[in-house]
């Protein structure tokens, strides 16, 4: 006879585990529980390994390990040391390899990833710094919901900066205060060719000049975009792209996807950030 409907939930899920059926789908489901903690397991796993590969293996020049720490110590940067120092390694690698080209970083918030660029590249060597230095451009329809969260939070005055201190976008002339940020770290920007260009990316980043290193910090994906269609193509053989927020936010995960699916000429490298290596 079957379980009546009026009895229990519990009951009539106790009654369909009693039959072969029901356990099997018991055990079934039982698995797929393992399955995902394991799956969770992984990618905790994963992560941590991400965060121990050295991007590329330099010792640095006492000078710049003092900017790093400077950078720190003054909250300049979102940053870990670790990642500081990689991206340092980088500057001093398409030096040792010779690869021509400019060095870019879009999306410089407090200018702390820029100034150790600007600190381990050779001072004769171009870079240029693009960013809108005020409040973050609207994400898209082609965002997720995590970035129109935290787009709400910084829309609506919420957002913290590094230590309690004020949050970048809300500065009234961030440009200013990141010049003046290379300057006291003793990295000024005219002897090091370095170009500070306030505005939207899609606006500002032009040319076709060769690029050996790109730090990309778009966020959202029609910014992550316009740098991928704008930088990649110009990469050096040898040179290299560095996505900060690929693991981060969904758009910027989607416009990497998107842009790079299909399209030889490049391989992408899943570190503690993501790379994508210009081949040849």
């Amino acid at each position: 006879m079957d379980a009546p409907s009026s009895l229990p939930s519990r009951v009539r899920r106790r009654l369909a585990r009693a039959t072969p059926t029901g356990r099997r789908l018991a055990e079934t489901e039982a698995q797929l529980a393992r399955a995902r903690a394991e799956l969770r397991d992984a990618r905790g796993r994963l992560k941590q390994a991400r965060s121990r590969i050295t991007e590329a293996r330099h010792d640095l020049p006492t000078e710049v390990d003092a900017v790093i720490d400077r950078v720190r110590e003054e909250r300049l940067t979102f940053l870990s040391r670790r990642d500081l120092r990689n991206l340092a390694a980088l500057a001093r690698d398409v030096e040792a390899r010779g690869v021509p080209g400019e060095v870019i970083e879009a999306g410089a918030a407090l200018g702390g990833s820029a100034i150790v660029l600007a600190a381990a590249k050779a001072p004769e060597r171009p870079m240029r710094v693009y960013d809108v230095f005020d409040m973050i451009p609207a994400p898209s329809e082609r965002d997720g919901d995590d970035v129109h969260r935290r787009y709400e939070t910084i829309r609506d005055g919420q957002a913290k900066g590094l230590g309690g201190d004020v949050y970048y976008g809300y500065r009234e002339d961030l440009l200013a205060e990141v010049s003046a940020s290379f300057a006291r770290l003793g990295v000024p920007p005219a002897e090091h060719r370095v170009e500070l260009v306030k505005g939207l990316f899609e606006e500002t980043i032009t040319g076709d000049g060769p690029v050996a290193l790109a730090h990309l910090d778009g966020d959202w994906y029609d910014s992550t975009m316009t740098c991928l269609e704008r930088i990649a193509p110009r990469l050096s053989p040898g040179g290299r792209l560095v996505l900060d927020d690929y693991y981060a936010w969904s758009g910027c995960r989607r416009a990497v996807d998107d842009y790079f699916r299909g399209r030889e000429g490049y391989a992408l490298q899943e570190r503690a950030r993501l790379h994508v290596v210009r081949r040849g």
